[in-house]
């Protein structure tokens, strides 16, 4: 093992999921995920999602880059946070609301349990 790692889909093999049904609002959003970093807590990769709207609620620490497509995040209380490609962000531990994918979105991620 190297203590050097470039952020590149190519370098693992991609985990593809749905978000739980009950999450679902609208379309049939999917997920493909490159993660790339696994240990003590600590996961580093990317991550795709097709268009769909589901409930996300964050119990981990979470560092977002997005690399391309348009995206909303709505908080519980009803805060849009429009996000774009060049967009970078963080979500803590408590938010909730929704994700809404408007064009494929791909994102590099840094999560810290």
């Amino acid at each position: 093992m190297t203590n050097f790692l470039r952020l590149t889909a190519e370098a693992v093999e991609p985990e593809h999921e749905r978000p739980a049904p009950e999450k679902v609002i609208s379309g049939d959003p999917q997920f493909t995920t490159w993660n790339l970093e696994d240990r003590d807590g600590l996961y580093c990769g990317i991550w795709q999602a097709t268009p769909g709207k589901w409930r996300i609620s964050y119990d981990e620490w979470e560092y977002i880059h997005i690399l391309e497509g348009r995206s909303v995040i709505t908080s519980d209380d009803g805060t849009e946070y429009p996000l774009q490609a060049g967009d970078s962000f963080i979500l803590r531990p408590g938010f909730s609301g929704t994700w809404e994918v408007i064009e494929t979105i791909r994102k590099e991620y840094v999560i810290r349990l």
